[in-house]
C-alpha cells in the first residue's frame, strides 16, 4: 500500500476487525510516524504514550494521527524483532485498528 494521508483515509482501507498481522502490517505502513514527527524519538514518545494509555484504560482518546503513529511504531517494533506480534501484542494492535476505524467513521481525521 502507498502512504495515505488522514484526509484520504476511508474505512475500506482499514483491515477487518480480526485481521491477521499479514494484513495489518501493510496498512500500518500507510503512515510514516518518523517522517510525520520528524524523529524516531518523538515517534517513540507518542507510541509509548499509546501503550501506557491502553494498559490503563483499554481504550483510546488520542487523535487519529497519534493512533496511526502507534500502529506504525508497532510495525517497526515487530519488524525489528523479526517476528509477528505475540497474542498480547495482537490484542493491542486490533484495539488500535478499531480505534482508527472509529475515527474514520466519525470523520475525526485529525
Amino acid at each position: 500500500m502507498d502512504r495515505i494521508p488522514n484526509s484520504q483515509l476511508i474505512e475500506n482501507d482499514i483491515p477487518g476487525r480480526n485481521a491477521s498481522w499479514k494484513k495489518i502490517e501493510p496498512f500500518a505502513l500507510t503512515f510514516n510516524g518518523y517522517r510525520h514527527w520528524g524523529s524516531f524519538r518523538k515517534c517513540r514518545e507518542v507510541a509509548k504514550e499509546g501503550v501506557r494509555f491502553y494498559r490503563e484504560n483499554k481504550e483510546f482518546t488520542q487523535s487519529l494521527t497519534d493512533l496511526r503513529t502507534c500502529l506504525f511504531f508497532e510495525s517497526r517494533r515487530w519488524k525489528h524483532y523479526e517476528k509477528s506480534p505475540s497474542k498480547k501484542g495482537m490484542e493491542y494492535v486490533h484495539t488500535l485498528v478499531e480505534a482508527i476505524r472509529e475515527h474514520v467513521q466519525a470523520k475525526n481525521l485529525d
